[in-house]
């Protein structure tokens, strides 16, 4: 289970291991806090009165179809957790009542928990504690998923619908982490293209992420997120990662930075998407390659006394 704070993060943070995981069978359900209602729509053809008056319609419907990208034969199931988008710090959104940002974080834990109960996940994914990138709702969706795994450990706490089930718990929790040094050297691959459209079109934008007064940013981001203890390969996932990028046209700049280098050059620079183990309830053994480390060798053992 991943969860996430708006459409579009399920996919530049955890689609090469959902896609993965999917493709091998494994049920993959994806948490998704709002619709990003508030948001700015960067693609001029649909930047229309009907598109922001209606901006959570539209990307509910991008969402749905980057996970049908990221697994084609439905094996990502997407659950809304039904809040409306915080915007910005400081934004008249942000302290609106419905938005996720002010709503009642006990409420919010009891939403995802429900979910839980009915899903089961084995594996929790979430953002840090800074949300990644300081985005309120990426923020919300820390502490929701931190709190909700928390109670999972609770005596009350128990996961069948039917009376008389046995309690059970999801095993590991994850945060995202964010690859710096990756940033880093797309970048400089792209300058080293050489290619002049491709480096004034999207080069431009990419540098400004790293101009001397994201300093403070960059170093709030490297605060929040835990060791690496977690590379999990998604090589030969990056070309659904990239399509379902794709999908989320209102959001995601067709020329920005994903787009601009060829897949090869995208699998040597960022062949893994990298997380922190925050707890694990089965024994593991650091680093891992593996997000179900630990669960598969369980499950090994219990099919074998069977």
């Amino acid at each position: 289970m991943t969860v996430h704070g708006h459409p579009d993060d399920e996919t530049v943070n955890t689609g090469g291991v959902m896609a993965r995981y999917a493709a091998e069978g494994a049920r993959v359900v994806c948490v998704v806090a709002t619709l990003g209602e508030v948001g700015r729509i960067v693609a001029p053809t649909l930047d229309t009165p009907a598109n922001r008056a209606d901006l959570g319609r539209l990307r509910e419907a991008e969402l749905r179809l980057a996970v049908a990208a990221l697994a084609p034969d439905g094996g990502i199931q997407v659950v809304l957790l039904g809040y409306r988008d915080s915007g910005m710090a400081g934004t008249p959104e942000n302290a609106d009542p419905a938005s996720f940002w002010q709503a009642d974080l006990a409420g919010a834990v009891d939403r995802l928990l429900e979910i839980i109960r009915r899903e089961r996940p084995d594996v929790i994914v979430s953002p840090n504690g800074y949300g990644t990138d300081g985005h309120p709702d990426h923020i919300k969706a820390a502490a929701v998923a931190k709190m909700a795994f928390a109670r999972t450990a609770e005596p009350d706490f128990q996961a069948g619908s039917l009376p008389g089930e046995p309690a059970w718990r999801p095993a590991k929790l994850y945060e995202t982490v964010v690859g710096v040094g990756k940033r880093r050297e797309r970048l400089r691959r792209l300058v080293a293209s050489g290619d002049l459209r491709t480096v004034l079109g999207v080069g431009v934008r990419y540098v400004r992420a790293w101009r001397p007064g994201s300093e403070l940013e960059r170093a709030r981001i490297a605060r929040a997120q835990g060791p690496v203890t977690t590379r999990v390969d998604v090589r030969p996932q990056l070309g659904r990662k990239a399509e379902a990028m794709r999908a989320h046209r209102s959001q995601i700049h067709p020329r920005s930075q994903p787009f601009a280098l060829p897949l090869r050059t995208r699998r040597d620079v960022s062949p893994t998407e990298d997380f922190s183990l925050c707890e694990s309830r089965v024994g593991v053994s650091l680093p891992e390659t593996d997000l179900f480390a630990g669960l598969r060798q369980r499950a090994d053992e219990a099919a074998a006394r069977s």
